[in-house]
């Protein structure tokens, strides 16, 4: 490769990991460390506290369906019509705009917070299907789960930086002209959006749009979708590899999504203040960083299965810890444990297959990867919302948890990731004119 060419070719990779960095601070500041307990503390103050919990694990639910039920089709469209950029920028907006909107939120508004959030979450959600569907065009197959780890490290990088500053603006908000920790708080929200759109524009200048892939006989691209969507189904059992890593991935992203929506609003619950738990996800954040590109280290010299293997094993004893927890260092020793396996896990995950993925229809293969991840995020956080209305308490779910990693690391097992790889080798070599190298 020139040199020029492989300037270049980094500039875009960069570019395409920004987007991890700009989008991480709506997952850490809003999804997991403010939103959720200012939700129980002020929003739903006036509910009973384990109400307030089934209540986010509802919302969280509703957010996941509807992205989980328009994700294929738009998917399908997107890979036709050549418009994944643009659906980010649409879903993007969306989310943004109700980001924003969470500024407003004060003591008893707990309807609005709902609405605010599962909005802003489908932007999020849809626009992390196109985001995730350009990560084949962009990396090399051989670079593949390199730049898929450094995407997550950015996050855990930008997300943390944003969440330090609103973790002072919450601890100290006389020192920067905030009447009170709750103003902070709704500051916090907006800095969110802000941050959210200033460095999302490396993508859109520098990630080039992958071609169409125009089918001959279909013109119109809603129709085009929805026959490219049955064809996917009806074909599913010829990516019988990719299909297995869905289920086993269903099952385990259940478990992950459901800890790292969870846990703070699980916290306020059992009495462990903002402040700590805020402070333990800027721990997190810290150790992710590190710990993400060591696991892209560690995928090199035992496989990226085996990586998996070994984050989803913490994980099993992670939610076993959540049940006894009842202090704030429990809480930091979790959050630690959190922060060493949630990177590689997501990043690994997201590189495997797209390893196995077909360039032509990344988009819409993608949409079902992020399918897994959200019907996953809607069963774990119903299930949350159930166990703690039946049993007056969040501590069994947290348990229950186990049951998705345990499975999860079985089904695994059976996936062949190199015949997986080999079949989107050959199908990539067919449409190469289209997909380019």
């Amino acid at each position: 490769m020139k040199p020029a060419d492989k300037g270049l070719h980094q500039r875009i990779v960069n570019a395409w990991c920004m987007y991890d960095w700009a989008n991480s601070a709506f997952a850490t500041t809003v999804m997991a460390a403010f939103l959720p307990p200012y939700f129980s503390n002020v929003a739903a103050v006036h509910l009973p506290k384990y109400q307030a919990s089934s209540i986010w694990g509802y919302a969280v639910a509703l957010a996941m369906l509807f992205t989980a039920l328009l994700g294929p089709i738009l998917g399908a469209i997107a890979d036709h019509t050549g418009t994944k950029k643009r659906f980010i920028l649409a879903f993007l907006s969306v989310a943004v705009v109700f980001t924003a909107m969470l500024f407003f939120i004060r003591e008893g508004d707990w309807l609005a917070a709902v609405i605010f959030y599962v909005l802003a979450s489908i932007g999020n959600a849809g626009a992390n299907i196109f985001y995730d569907s350009l990560l084949p065009h962009v990396a090399r197959p051989q670079e593949i789960d390199q730049v898929s780890v450094k995407g997550f490290a950015l996050g855990y990088l930008g997300g943390g930086l944003l969440l330090i500053v609103n973790l002072l603006w919450y601890m100290k908000p006389a020192w920067f002209g905030f009447p009170n920790a709750n103003v902070a708080v709704r500051v916090s929200f907006l800095s969110v959006a802000v941050w959210w759109v200033v460095f999302s524009v490396p993508l859109f200048r520098r990630v080039p749009e992958p071609p169409p892939s125009l089918d001959k006989d279909s013109i119109h691209p809603v129709r085009a979708g929805f026959k490219r969507l049955r064809r996917t189904f009806r074909g599913i059992r010829h990516y019988k590899e990719l299909f297995k890593f869905l289920i086993a991935f269903w099952l385990y992203a259940d478990g992950i999504g459901t800890i790292i929506k969870m846990a703070t609003v699980y916290g306020a619950e059992i009495g462990i203040g903002t402040s700590e738990m805020v402070t333990a996800l800027v721990l997190t954040q810290s150790i992710g960083i590190p710990m993400t590109l060591f696991f892209g280290k560690l995928a090199k010299r035992i496989g990226t299965k085996h990586a998996i293997y070994l984050t989803l094993g913490v994980y099993t004893f992670i939610s076993i810890g959540g049940y006894f927890m009842s202090a704030p260092w429990h809480f930091w020793i979790l959050a630690t444990l959190v922060g060493t396996v949630q990177g590689g896990s997501q990043a690994l995950s997201r590189s495997l297959f797209g390893a196995m993925a077909p360039k032509t229809r990344s988009a819409e293969f993608f949409s079902f990867y992020d399918i897994s991840s959200k019907f996953a995020g809607i069963a774990g956080p119903l299930l949350f919302g159930l166990v703690a209305t039946f049993a007056g308490s969040s501590r069994l779910a947290i348990v229950s948890l186990t049951v998705f990693f345990v499975v999860g690391i079985l089904l695994l097992t059976q996936v062949d990731e190199e015949e997986g790889k080999a079949l989107a080798r050959v199908e990539n070599e067919k449409a190469s004119p289209a997909v380019g190298a």
